[in-house]
Protein backbone atom coordinates (compact mmCIF):
# COMPACT_ATOMS: atom_id res chain seq x y z
CA UNK A 1 0.00 0.00 0.00
CA UNK A 2 1.41 3.15 -0.56
CA UNK A 3 1.71 6.35 1.28
CA UNK A 4 -1.27 7.95 -0.27
CA UNK A 5 -3.12 5.61 -0.21
CA UNK A 6 -2.38 5.04 3.33
CA UNK A 7 -2.17 8.79 4.50
CA UNK A 8 -5.63 10.09 3.95
CA UNK A 9 -7.05 7.61 6.57
CA UNK A 10 -4.68 7.71 9.54
CA UNK A 11 -5.73 11.05 11.16
CA UNK A 12 -9.43 9.94 10.68
CA UNK A 13 -9.22 6.39 12.09
CA UNK A 14 -12.45 5.09 14.21
CA UNK A 15 -12.95 0.91 14.60
CA UNK A 16 -16.57 1.21 13.95
CA UNK A 17 -15.83 1.97 10.55
CA UNK A 18 -16.55 -0.52 7.94
CA UNK A 19 -14.01 0.07 5.59
CA UNK A 20 -11.19 -2.93 5.11
CA UNK A 21 -8.54 -0.49 4.29
CA UNK A 22 -9.19 1.82 7.05
CA UNK A 23 -6.10 1.83 9.44
CA UNK A 24 -6.84 0.38 12.65
CA UNK A 25 -4.35 2.08 14.30
CA UNK A 26 -4.95 5.79 13.00
CA UNK A 27 -5.95 8.57 14.55
CA UNK A 28 -9.22 8.64 16.22
CA UNK A 29 -11.48 11.47 14.79
CA UNK A 30 -12.36 12.70 18.10
CA UNK A 31 -8.83 12.46 19.16
CA UNK A 32 -8.86 10.12 21.43
CA UNK A 33 -5.64 8.04 21.89
CA UNK A 34 -5.00 4.19 22.94
CA UNK A 35 -3.73 3.53 26.36
CA UNK A 36 -1.21 0.68 26.16
CA UNK A 37 -0.48 -1.40 29.57
CA UNK A 38 2.70 -3.03 30.02
CA UNK A 39 2.35 -4.67 33.21
CA UNK A 40 0.32 -1.49 35.52
CA UNK A 41 2.53 0.95 33.72
CA UNK A 42 0.12 3.05 31.34
CA UNK A 43 1.78 4.75 28.09
CA UNK A 44 -0.16 7.27 26.20
CA UNK A 45 -1.65 8.87 29.51
CA UNK A 46 0.04 12.23 30.44
CA UNK A 47 2.94 11.06 32.87
CA UNK A 48 6.17 10.26 30.59
CA UNK A 49 7.54 6.40 31.15
CA UNK A 50 11.18 5.72 31.39
CA UNK A 51 11.85 2.40 30.30
CA UNK A 52 15.74 1.31 31.56
CA UNK A 53 18.08 -1.43 31.68
CA UNK A 54 20.66 -3.12 29.45
CA UNK A 55 20.93 -4.37 26.43
CA UNK A 56 21.88 -7.76 27.26
CA UNK A 57 20.72 -10.09 30.14
CA UNK A 58 24.49 -11.59 31.08
CA UNK A 59 24.52 -13.40 34.21
CA UNK A 60 21.67 -13.36 37.09
CA UNK A 61 23.65 -11.17 38.99
CA UNK A 62 24.08 -8.60 36.35
CA UNK A 63 20.20 -8.24 35.45
CA UNK A 64 19.41 -8.70 39.89
CA UNK A 65 21.81 -5.60 39.87
CA UNK A 66 20.28 -3.44 37.20
CA UNK A 67 16.93 -4.05 37.78
CA UNK A 68 17.66 -2.89 41.44
CA UNK A 69 19.50 0.09 40.38
CA UNK A 70 16.86 1.43 37.75
CA UNK A 71 14.30 0.77 39.98
CA UNK A 72 15.70 2.48 42.86
CA UNK A 73 16.44 5.43 40.61
CA UNK A 74 12.71 5.73 39.34
CA UNK A 75 12.18 3.71 36.23
CA UNK A 76 8.76 2.44 35.20
CA UNK A 77 9.88 -0.83 32.63
CA UNK A 78 12.89 -2.72 32.91
CA UNK A 79 14.44 -3.81 29.42
CA UNK A 80 17.08 -6.19 28.30
CA UNK A 81 17.83 -8.59 25.49
CA UNK A 82 18.02 -12.89 25.70
CA UNK A 83 18.23 -13.07 22.30
CA UNK A 84 20.21 -10.62 20.38
CA UNK A 85 20.17 -10.23 16.76
CA UNK A 86 24.06 -9.10 16.14
CA UNK A 87 25.79 -8.23 13.03
CA UNK A 88 28.45 -10.63 13.32
CA UNK A 89 28.08 -14.21 14.07
CA UNK A 90 31.28 -13.58 16.51
CA UNK A 91 29.67 -11.83 18.95
CA UNK A 92 27.31 -12.34 22.16
CA UNK A 93 23.77 -13.67 20.80
CA UNK A 94 22.27 -13.66 24.36
CA UNK A 95 21.53 -16.16 26.83
CA UNK A 96 18.01 -17.39 24.96
CA UNK A 97 15.74 -19.29 27.25
CA UNK A 98 17.72 -19.14 30.55
CA UNK A 99 18.28 -15.63 30.26
CA UNK A 100 14.58 -14.75 29.70
CA UNK A 101 14.11 -16.60 33.39
CA UNK A 102 16.84 -14.51 35.02
CA UNK A 103 14.85 -11.17 33.61
CA UNK A 104 11.56 -12.40 34.83
CA UNK A 105 12.98 -12.92 38.41
CA UNK A 106 15.14 -9.88 38.80
CA UNK A 107 11.59 -7.69 36.96
CA UNK A 108 9.94 -9.27 39.58
CA UNK A 109 11.68 -8.96 42.48
CA UNK A 110 11.64 -5.47 41.74
CA UNK A 111 7.66 -5.45 41.41
CA UNK A 112 8.58 -3.91 37.72
CA UNK A 113 7.11 -5.25 34.61
CA UNK A 114 10.08 -6.25 31.68
CA UNK A 115 9.98 -6.42 27.99
CA UNK A 116 12.18 -8.12 25.71
CA UNK A 117 13.09 -8.72 22.11
CA UNK A 118 12.17 -11.77 19.96
CA UNK A 119 13.74 -12.68 16.89
CA UNK A 120 11.84 -15.78 16.15
CA UNK A 121 8.14 -16.72 15.59
CA UNK A 122 9.05 -20.25 16.66
CA UNK A 123 9.39 -19.18 20.39
CA UNK A 124 6.55 -16.80 20.31
CA UNK A 125 4.06 -19.04 21.75
CA UNK A 126 6.73 -19.73 25.07
CA UNK A 127 7.77 -16.76 25.65
CA UNK A 128 4.02 -15.14 25.88
CA UNK A 129 3.37 -16.60 28.93
CA UNK A 130 6.62 -15.36 30.94
CA UNK A 131 6.95 -11.75 29.41
CA UNK A 132 5.33 -8.72 29.75
CA UNK A 133 5.39 -7.26 26.62
CA UNK A 134 7.68 -7.92 23.33
CA UNK A 135 10.39 -5.97 21.49
CA UNK A 136 10.24 -5.87 17.62
CA UNK A 137 13.99 -4.50 17.06
CA UNK A 138 14.75 -2.67 13.96
CA UNK A 139 15.93 -5.63 11.89
CA UNK A 140 12.64 -7.36 12.05
CA UNK A 141 9.94 -4.60 11.82
CA UNK A 142 9.31 -5.74 8.58
CA UNK A 143 9.02 -9.55 9.55
CA UNK A 144 6.09 -9.54 8.75
CA UNK A 145 5.28 -13.73 9.90
CA UNK A 146 7.29 -12.39 13.50
CA UNK A 147 4.51 -9.43 13.32
CA UNK A 148 1.82 -11.20 12.89
CA UNK A 149 2.26 -13.82 15.55
CA UNK A 150 3.22 -11.50 18.85
CA UNK A 151 -0.13 -9.72 17.26
CA UNK A 152 -1.89 -12.99 17.79
CA UNK A 153 -0.74 -13.21 21.40
CA UNK A 154 -2.61 -9.60 22.30
CA UNK A 155 0.66 -9.13 24.44
CA UNK A 156 2.04 -6.00 24.27
CA UNK A 157 4.16 -4.90 21.88
CA UNK A 158 7.31 -1.95 21.80
CA UNK A 159 7.85 -2.01 17.68
CA UNK A 160 10.76 -0.13 16.80
CA UNK A 161 11.54 1.64 13.70
CA UNK A 162 14.16 0.00 10.99
CA UNK A 163 17.16 2.31 10.67
CA UNK A 164 16.02 2.32 6.83
CA UNK A 165 12.21 2.82 6.75
CA UNK A 166 10.66 5.66 6.07
CA UNK A 167 7.52 6.39 8.85
CA UNK A 168 4.90 5.27 6.45
CA UNK A 169 6.69 1.97 6.79
CA UNK A 170 7.11 2.15 10.26
CA UNK A 171 3.12 2.56 10.88
CA UNK A 172 2.39 -0.01 8.28
CA UNK A 173 4.41 -2.80 10.29
CA UNK A 174 2.25 -1.90 13.15
CA UNK A 175 -0.88 -2.51 11.15
CA UNK A 176 0.21 -6.04 10.37
CA UNK A 177 0.61 -6.10 14.64
CA UNK A 178 -3.14 -4.80 15.07
CA UNK A 179 -4.91 -6.71 11.99
CA UNK A 180 -3.25 -10.07 13.82
CA UNK A 181 -5.28 -9.25 16.45
CA UNK A 182 -3.53 -6.85 19.12
CA UNK A 183 -3.95 -3.18 18.95
CA UNK A 184 -1.20 -2.89 22.53
CA UNK A 185 1.48 -1.47 20.62
CA UNK A 186 4.09 1.17 21.61
CA UNK A 187 5.90 2.86 18.03
CA UNK A 188 9.90 3.41 19.77
CA UNK A 189 12.00 5.51 17.14
CA UNK A 190 15.35 4.47 17.69
CA UNK A 191 17.64 6.59 15.45
CA UNK A 192 17.83 6.56 11.02
CA UNK A 193 20.61 6.07 8.84
CA UNK A 194 21.90 9.38 7.34
CA UNK A 195 24.62 11.12 5.93
CA UNK A 196 26.15 11.91 8.96
CA UNK A 197 28.16 9.86 11.31
CA UNK A 198 29.10 11.83 14.07
CA UNK A 199 26.47 10.11 16.08
CA UNK A 200 25.52 6.28 15.43
CA UNK A 201 22.66 7.15 13.85
CA UNK A 202 20.19 10.02 13.64
CA UNK A 203 17.57 10.60 16.17
CA UNK A 204 14.21 11.80 14.15
CA UNK A 205 12.29 13.76 16.52
CA UNK A 206 10.60 15.16 14.49
CA UNK A 207 9.16 11.93 12.32
CA UNK A 208 8.37 10.32 16.55
CA UNK A 209 5.84 13.48 17.01
CA UNK A 210 4.47 13.03 13.40
CA UNK A 211 3.86 9.39 14.32
CA UNK A 212 2.19 10.00 17.20
CA UNK A 213 0.03 12.97 15.08
CA UNK A 214 -0.84 10.29 12.20
CA UNK A 215 -1.88 7.45 14.96
CA UNK A 216 -3.65 6.59 18.17
CA UNK A 217 -1.04 5.07 19.67
CA UNK A 218 1.68 6.27 22.02
CA UNK A 219 5.40 6.72 20.85
CA UNK A 220 8.57 6.41 22.54
CA UNK A 221 11.95 7.32 21.48
CA UNK A 222 15.43 5.05 22.64
CA UNK A 223 18.66 7.62 22.45
CA UNK A 224 20.61 5.31 23.31
CA UNK A 225 20.33 3.16 19.91
CA UNK A 226 19.67 6.74 17.81
CA UNK A 227 22.67 8.38 19.34
CA UNK A 228 25.32 5.94 21.04
CA UNK A 229 27.11 9.26 22.92
CA UNK A 230 25.83 8.41 26.58
CA UNK A 231 26.51 12.03 28.05
CA UNK A 232 23.90 13.35 25.13
CA UNK A 233 21.00 10.96 26.41
CA UNK A 234 19.80 13.66 29.26
CA UNK A 235 18.99 16.12 26.84
CA UNK A 236 17.64 13.94 24.65
CA UNK A 237 15.25 12.52 26.95
CA UNK A 238 14.26 15.72 28.11
CA UNK A 239 13.83 16.71 24.49
CA UNK A 240 11.51 13.57 24.28
CA UNK A 241 9.63 15.04 27.30
CA UNK A 242 9.61 18.36 25.62
CA UNK A 243 7.83 16.99 22.80
CA UNK A 244 5.05 15.44 24.21
CA UNK A 245 6.22 12.20 23.71
CA UNK A 246 5.25 9.26 25.82
CA UNK A 247 8.21 8.28 27.09
CA UNK A 248 12.12 7.02 26.42
CA UNK A 249 14.08 3.17 26.85
CA UNK A 250 17.47 4.02 27.49
CA UNK A 251 20.29 1.03 28.14
CA UNK A 252 21.70 1.52 31.97
CA UNK A 253 24.36 -1.62 32.65
CA UNK A 254 26.32 -1.64 36.06
CA UNK A 255 29.50 -1.73 34.51
CA UNK A 256 29.28 -0.54 31.12
CA UNK A 257 33.24 -1.40 30.52
CA UNK A 258 32.32 -5.34 31.50
CA UNK A 259 29.07 -4.92 29.16
CA UNK A 260 29.23 -7.93 26.07
CA UNK A 261 27.34 -5.34 23.61
CA UNK A 262 26.56 -1.75 23.25
CA UNK A 263 29.40 -1.13 26.11
CA UNK A 264 30.45 2.13 24.66
CA UNK A 265 26.49 3.81 24.61
CA UNK A 266 25.26 2.41 27.94
CA UNK A 267 25.09 4.72 30.69
CA UNK A 268 26.23 4.13 34.09
CA UNK A 269 23.77 4.08 36.83
CA UNK A 270 25.28 7.25 38.27
CA UNK A 271 24.28 8.75 34.46
CA UNK A 272 20.86 7.30 34.77
CA UNK A 273 20.96 8.98 38.21
CA UNK A 274 21.76 12.35 36.54
CA UNK A 275 19.56 11.36 33.50
CA UNK A 276 16.26 10.85 35.76
CA UNK A 277 17.64 14.42 37.42
CA UNK A 278 17.59 16.40 34.62
CA UNK A 279 14.14 14.69 33.65
CA UNK A 280 12.88 15.79 36.97
CA UNK A 281 13.51 19.90 36.00
CA UNK A 282 11.10 19.63 32.80
CA UNK A 283 8.90 17.93 35.21
CA UNK A 284 6.71 20.84 35.31
CA UNK A 285 5.99 20.72 31.37
CA UNK A 286 4.39 16.98 32.21
CA UNK A 287 4.60 14.49 35.18
CA UNK A 288 7.16 11.84 35.05
CA UNK A 289 5.57 8.52 35.91
CA UNK A 290 6.28 7.30 39.66
CA UNK A 291 7.06 4.21 40.48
Amino acid sequence: MSTAELSPALPTSDSSSTDPRRPLTGRRSDGARHIVHIGDVPFGADPFVVIAGPCAVESAEMISRAASSVAELGANVLRGGAFKPRTSPYSFQGLGMPGISMMHQAARAQNLPFVTEILSEDVVDELAEQVDAFQIGARNMQNFALLEAVGRTGRPVVLKRNFGATLTEWLLAAEHVARAGSSNIVLCERGIRTFGDETRFTMDLAGAMWAQEQTRLPVIIDPSHAIGIPHLLARAAAAALAAGLDGIMVEVHPDPEQARCDADQALTVPAFKELMAHLERFAIVRPLLKP
